[in-house]
């Protein structure tokens, strides 16, 4: 039965926000749109995954993206083995899948009931998450209050939420579950699966663990993703793939020695590719202003960072009604090898007038 109850009386803390902010469309960015059809190209370069990402947003439009069976009979016709080079695990190249481990979010989706810093907030236990066994897409609590990642299959006790107009109340679920039972659970008897805000919630919902034990809270994420942003569903991994067996293996090469069968990988691997272009395409080229805090040390030709400002301009689109799956977005490099500059301050030269 359901148990102990705690009532929210917290403030927000302070949190830093994400340091970049869109400030109006504008450095580097191509937008293409396209309902056509997609045209693959084998790379026989050795890259890391990251790499290959960078060229084939450079030549192409991004690695490759694979709808369906009729995509991969075509990658298996198009490969040719003798130009792969003869190194450990060969055949094998790189395609546009990866295991987005930053896509965690709650599983109760109203917006209305976080700030984007509420919404961001974490409580990760040292070196987590780690998706140290492959598929740990949920989140449990330890009754020390830290967060851990662990498979959904797993049965827990479940902290749910209920809330009553600004009132939250958390309430411990004193059977086990799986995740997705546990959801269930609470969204039939409750509000949903606990979200924490803060740290005074992560707090009120520590208070509830038993010592010793841990507990589901509503923390989750998508895992595997294409670059380009595509809905497709289609998978077509070797037998026990994906299995994470480096600890680090989130990114996806097939096997053409094997029908271009799918593998997870360590990205730092190098290996041959195969990018994608779209024929028939509106291409279009936008500069991006972009404002920075002044006490921020982003740099924002980092890749990493590049790339999760692409994350959000895909969101922002997302929620304007734009299909995802229509617009390709990427950052097109300058002369010098650079997306992005420092916007240099004009200054005005003050005269001074004098009266004799």
């Amino acid at each position: 039965m359901d148990g102990h109850r705690l009532k929210q009386r917290s403030q927000e803390p302070t949190r830093m926000e994400k340091v970049v902010v869109i400030v109006m469309a504008a450095s580097g960015l191509c937008a293409v749109s396209s309902h056509a059809g997609r045209q693959y190209h084998f790379v026989y370069e050795l890259k890391n995954w990251t790499e290959a990402r960078s060229y084939c947003r450079e030549k192409y439009t991004d690695l490759a993206t694979i709808d369906n069976m009729e995509d991969m009979n075509t990658l298996n016709s198009m490969v040719d083995l003798s130009k792969m080079a003869d190194i450990a695990h060969k055949h094998r190249a790189w395609i546009g899948l990866y295991d987005d481990v930053d896509s965690w979010r709650w599983s109760l989706s109203n917006r209305t009931f976080y700030t984007r810093r509420q919404a961001a907030f974490r409580k990760w236990h040292a070196k987590e998450p780690n998706n140290q066994h492959s598929g740990e897409h949920c989140t449990e609590m330890y009754w020390t209050g830290l967060w851990n990642d662990r498979k959904c299959e797993a049965r827990l006790k479940a902290v749910c939420l209920d809330i009553t107009g600004s009132a939250v109340t958390f309430v411990l679920v004193n059977k086990t579950m799986t995740w997705t039972e546990a959801q269930k659970h609470c969204r039939t008897n409750h509000t949903d699966l606990a979200s924490v805000r803060n740290m005074e919630e992560n707090e009120m919902v520590k208070q509830l663990v038993p010592a010793g034990q841990e507990v589901w809270i509503g923390l989750h994420r998508d895992s595997w993703q294409w670059l380009d942003g595509s809905h497709s569903s289609f998978r077509y991994w070797h037998d026990v793939e994906p299995n994470n067996r480096l600890s680090n293996e989130t990114c996806v090469a097939a096997d053409f020695s094997l029908s271009g069968q799918w593998e997870d990988w360590d990205c730092d691997f190098k290996r041959e590719f195969v990018c994608y272009s779209v024929t028939g395409v509106r291409k279009q080229v936008l500069r991006v202003k972009l404002k920075l805090k002044k006490d921020s040390s982003q740099d924002l030709n980092d890749p990493a960072v590049m790339e999760d400002m692409l994350k959000q301009l895909r969101q922002r689109l997302k929620d304007q009604g734009v299909n995802p799956d229509d617009v390709k977005l990427s950052w097109r490099k300058q002369a010098d090898g650079k997306v992005f500059h420092k916007e240099e301050k004009k200054t005005e030269k003050k005269t001074k007038k004098t009266e004799l």
